[in-house]
């Protein structure tokens, strides 16, 4: 394993996107008035989706641990602050970690990470991977019909997917 220095908050911040395989951006500008620990879910604003619509997103253990580990109050509370107080890290707060430590990666290339372990280590069915990356494919008829977003079957394959991350095995896949 490859050592990365950084503030507390940005390694909370990093894992944190790596296990919700989401856009560094929507991380480092969550609320917690977007989480919900009872149901495990944060729930992304459409103002700060890249589709514009908004996203639920299941929580696994791990990520629900990385939340209770960082004392919120106030619901419009950023979670995951930079150096001054009430301000979002910056957008090379994730990056440049990374690259301190010679790793030739991207924070976004891990969300390209989650898509390929979906298609090469399950059989994740395409349309739950990339509802998981909260990627619109479907066309305007596909769309019209589509009354579902997967929650409970993104949730399965989020907890493989922190499982893996973990160095785990996966004894379970999502159909």
């Amino acid at each position: 394993p490859v050592a990365i220095s950084a503030t507390k908050t940005v390694l909370r911040a990093l894992e944190f996107t790596i296990l919700t395989a989401a856009r560094s951006g929507e991380v480092r500008l969550a609320t917690s008035g977007e989480i919900d620990l009872d149901k495990t879910t944060w729930t992304i604003p459409a103002e700060r989706m890249k589709a514009g619509a908004e996203h639920r997103v299941p929580l696994s253990d791990r990520a629900v641990e990385i939340l209770q580990e960082i004392v919120v109050e106030d619901k419009d509370t950023l979670i995951f602050q930079g150096r001054k107080e009430g301000r979002p890290l910056s957008d090379m707060s994730l990056t440049v970690p990374l690259r301190r430590a010679g790793l030739e990666i991207t924070v976004h290339g891990f969300r390209s990470a989650f898509r390929d372990w979906c298609g090469e280590a399950t059989n994740t069915p395409r349309e739950i991977a990339e509802s998981c990356l909260a990627h619109v494919v479907r066309d305007a008829t596909e769309r019209a019909y589509a009354r579902t977003d997967y929650f409970e079957k993104r949730r399965d394959i989020m907890g493989l997917w922190a499982a893996y991350c973990a160095g785990g095995t996966i004894n379970n896949v999502v159909s």
